[in-house]
């Protein structure tokens, strides 16, 4: 099979390019960036530069192909991250249509059942309503749990304040996922058959925020670590300090808040799937020490 993917050689796209390869398809990386030409040919893959806000480049990139992996890559510039996403969405269904491609996994997201009050999940959920408009193409859309790795941004603030927190609480439920568990589902379904359009929840594990955090904490020399529930005005602070844009720390400040009140999850609920992934959080604890160590 010919199968594009975008998202470059990122923590998802790399190990699902790696994966396709070795099963003997040919694989087309989608990256904006020129400097990524060697790496991507260094994993048997074919490079494709440029950018996905350009409808006729994706077009090219998608044509020929008998399958192709979607997501929207983060732009952190964003001034309005929502409207961002929806466009990104929009330049992805305008070049599945005119390139004549019949199959799509797209990268999606928990919460994505809900158009409002989920941050920048709402764009994911418009992009499965953009894509899920589109006549004669097969889309599943993955609905991805809260990535392991977004632990990593807890670093600094276990260094510089010896806590971990957010605006939920310690008994807040979080449903996880390692980015390599994305990439074996994404590739069971690139390879795989299915019709219409529909969805599957790719998801590694289920944990309350003090679980997380006591294993974490113990990967790390620091059985004690507290976890504080910081207020929605002290997390925007705190996002903005560290770089964060004030558009784009609302937005997360929001997706806080329905992690807070469960219902990111309430759709989860009812379609648990019956596979989960293998990466559970004590393997990522090892992961999240390295990382952890390897910046003292």
């Amino acid at each position: 099979m010919k199968i594009t993917i975008t998202g470059s050689l990122g923590n998802i796209s790399k190990p699902l390019a790696e994966l396709l390869i070795n099963n003997g398809h040919e694989v087309t990386i989608i990256s904006s960036d020129p400097k990524k030409i060697n790496n991507i040919e260094a994993v048997g893959a074919k490079a494709a530069i440029g950018s996905v806000s350009e409808v006729p480049f994706l077009t090219n990139a998608f044509k020929g192909a008998d399958a192709i992996y979607t997501m929207v890559p983060p732009n952190w510039a964003a001034t309005n991250y929502r409207q961002y996403i929806k466009e990104t969405g929009n330049n992805l269904r305008a070049a599945i249509k005119a390139s004549g491609v019949k199959k799509v996994v797209n990268l999606s997201s928990i919460g994505a059942h809900l158009s409002e009050g989920t941050g920048p999940i709402a764009g994911m959920h418009d992009v499965e309503q953009t894509l899920n408009t589109l006549d004669g193409v097969v889309v599943k859309h993955l609905r991805a749990g809260f990535f392991y790795i977004n632990f990593f941004f807890d670093i600094g603030t276990i260094r510089h304040m010896g806590v971990m927190g957010n605006n939920y609480g310690s008994d807040a439920k979080m449903v996880l996922v390692h980015p390599n568990d994305i990439a074996i589902a994404a590739a069971q379904e690139l390879q795989g058959s299915f019709a219409g359009k529909s969805f599957r929840y790719v998801v590694s594990e289920e944990r309350t925020i003090a679980e997380i955090v006591k294993v974490l904490g113990a990967a790390i020399n620091k059985h004690d670590l507290p976890w504080v529930q910081f207020s929605n005005e002290e997390t925007y602070a705190g996002m903005t300090s560290a770089g964060m844009s004030p558009a784009i720390a609302t937005t997360y400040v929001e997706m806080g808040t329905a992690i807070k009140s469960g219902i990111l999850f309430e759709d989860f609920e009812v379609h648990k799937p019956q596979v989960w992934g293998q990466i559970k959080l004590p393997h990522f604890a090892h992961e999240f020490a390295a990382v952890y160590n390897a910046q003292q």
